[in-house]
C-alpha cells in the first residue's frame, strides 16, 4: 500500500521522484565489495522525496537485512534522509520498528553494521538505522540530528548542535570521513570488524619502560606516576599495525577504545590513558567489549589510572553505575580478554578494566587497593608515613605475583597465550 492516506497529489509526486532519480524508491540495496570485503550496502537517495521512509521502503530495508543474515555478510548503510514520509502517515512511521527488528536480528547473528551519515541525516532513520549501528561514520559539514532544519524551532535553524562535527564531539559519531574517502575507510573498518578469532587470546604486549624491579613500594608508585613512563599511545603504536577508534564519550574521559590489526588478526582494545577515568570512559570500554564479544574479537585492555573520577560531576553522571556495567560486561564476555597494567593501577577504577583470567604488569607499573596518600588519610597518619604505607600495601609487580594476585610480569618480548 503506497498511498494509505489517499494524499492529494502523492501519486504524481512519486512518479516525478522515480523519473528524477531513476529508482523505484528512496532506498536501493545491493551486494558490493570494499576492497576484498563483501557487504550488503543500503543507499538512500535524497532526491527521492528527501530520502524519506515509506511503507515500501521499510520492506526494502527488511529485505536487505534479511539477505545479509542469510549470506553472513556485514551491512553498510549510506544515509541521506529527512526521516519518515508524512504522505504515508503512521503506516510509514511504523516502518522504523521494522528496521529496528531487522537490526536486532542482525546483531543476534553476530554481523556488523556500519552507517555513514551524509548530508542530511535526520529524523527517524537517524534514530533507528543510523545511530543504532555498531560503527557510525559521518561526512564533515553534514546536518546530522534527530530534528531536521524545517521542524526544529526557528531560532535553532543553524545551530551547530545539529552537525556531524557536534555529534562527533559528543561521542555519538566514531569518525569524520570526507566523501571521497568513504570507500577506503569502509574497507579498513570492515576488515577489522570481520577479522577476529574468538578462541585465541590477544598476545601480551612487550614492556616498553624500565625492566628492573623497584626497590620498594613507594618507589614503585613514584615510578608508575612518572611523566617519562610510556603511556597507552606508545603501547598501542608498538602493538598494532593499524588501528581505529570507537568513541563513546568526550576526548578527556581517561580511556581510548577501538580495534586494531596485529599480524593480520583483528583485536579490540580498551586502554586507560593515565588520568582518572570518567563515567564516559567506562561506558566506552563497555561498548567496545560488548561489540567485541558479539563479533568474536579477542580483547586487550591496558590499565593506567590513579582511579575512577570522584568529583561531583562524575558522581552526577553515574560513576558507580558505569563501573558496575563494565565489571558485569567483562564477567559475562565469552571472548578472551588479556590485561596489561602499564602504569598506576588505582583500586576499583583500574580493576574494572581487568580480565578475570590474564592480568600482567609491566616492571614499572604498580597496583594497589588504595593510593598510599588516601590510606594515610583514612588511618589518620601524617604525610611522612606515606612511603611506609606504600610499602605495606605491596603494590609492586613482584609483591603481587608472590601474593597470587596477578599472572605474570611482562618483559621485553610479547607473550602468546595458548588458551
Amino acid at each position: 500500500m503506497t498511498d494509505p492516506l489517499g494524499w492529494d497529489g502523492y501519486a504524481e509526486s512519486l512518479a516525478r521522484a522515480r523519473e528524477r532519480t531513476g529508482t523505484d524508491e528512496s532506498v536501493v540495496w545491493e551486494r558490493a565489495k570494499f576492497g576484498g570485503h563483501e557487504a550488503v550496502t543500503i543507499r538512500f537517495e535524497f532526491g527521492f522525496l528527501g530520502g524519506s521512509v515509506g511503507t515500501r521502503t521499510g520492506a526494502l530495508l527488511e529485505e536487505a537485512l534479511d539477505q545479509a543474515r542469510s549470506h553472513r555478510l556485514p551491512v553498510v548503510s549510506l544515509l541521506s534522509t529527512g526521516g519518515t514520509r508524512m504522505q504515508e502517515g503512521v503506516p510509514a512511521l511504523r516502518q522504523l520498528q521494522r528496521i529496528a527488528r531487522g537490526l536486532a536480528r542482525l546483531r543476534e547473528a553476530g554481523l556488523p553494521h556500519i552507517t555513514v551519515a551524509r548530508h542530511p541525516t535526520t529524523g527517524g532513520v537517524w534514530a533507528s538505522l543510523g545511530a543504532y549501528a555498531d560503527v557510525v561514520l559521518a561526512v564533515p559539514g553534514a546536518q546530522v540530528g534527530f530534528a531536521g532544519r524545517r521542524v526544529r524551532p526557528r531560532r535553532y535553524a543553524d545551530d551547530p548542535a545539529y552537525t556531524a562535527e557536534s555529534q562527533y564531539a559528543a561521542g555519538y559519531v566514531d569518525e569524520l570521513v570526507a566523501e571521497d574517502e568513504i570507500a577506503d575507510r569502509l574497507e579498513i573498518w570492515l576488515g577489522l570488524l570481520t577479522g577476529g578469532s574468538r578462541n585465541r587470546p590477544a598476545e601480551l604486549p612487550r614492556a616498553l619502560g624500565a625492566l628492573d624491579a623497584a626497590p620498594d613500594g613507594w618507589r614503585a608508585v613514584q615510578r608508575a606516576r612518572s611523566a617519562d613512563r610510556p603511556r597507552a599511545d606508545p603501547y598501542l603504536d608498538d602493538y598494532f599495525d593499524t588501528r581505529v577508534t570507537l568513541r563513546g564519550g568526550v576526548d578527556d574521559d581517561g580511556a581510548v577504545c577501538g580495534i586494531g590489526s596485529r599480524g593480520g588478526r583483528a583485536i579490540a582494545f580498551a586502554a586507560q590513558t593515565g588520568t582518572a577515568t570518567t563515567p564516559g570512559g567506562f561506558r566506552s570500554a563497555t561498548r567496545l567489549i560488548r561489540l567485541a564479544d558479539r563479533l568474536g574479537l579477542p580483547v586487550l585492555t591496558l590499565v593506567d589510572t590513579p582511579g575512577a573520577a570522584a568529583d561531583p560531576a562524575a558522581e552526577a553522571d553515574g560513576a558507580v553505575n558505569a563501573i558496575a556495567e563494565l565489571f558485569g560486561t567483562i564477567a559475562a564476555a565469552e571472548v578472551p580478554i588479556t590485561t596489561l597494567v602499564i602504569g598506576e593501577g588505582g583500586s576499583g577504577g583500574a580493576l574494572a578494566f581487568c580480565s578475570a583470567d590474564r592480568i600482567w604488569l609491566t616492571p614499572d607499573a604498580c597496583f594497589s587497593v588504595i593510593a598510599p596518600e588516601l590510606a594515610a588519610g583514612i588511618l589518620k597518619r601524617g604525610h611522612e608515613d606515606v612511603p611506609t604505607l606504600a610499602d605495606a600495601l605491596k603494590p609492586r609487580p613482584e609483591d603481587l605475583l608472590a601474593l597470587g594476585a596477578i599472572d605474570g610480569i611482562a618483559g621485553p618480548e610479547p607473550v602468546t597465550f595458548t588458551r
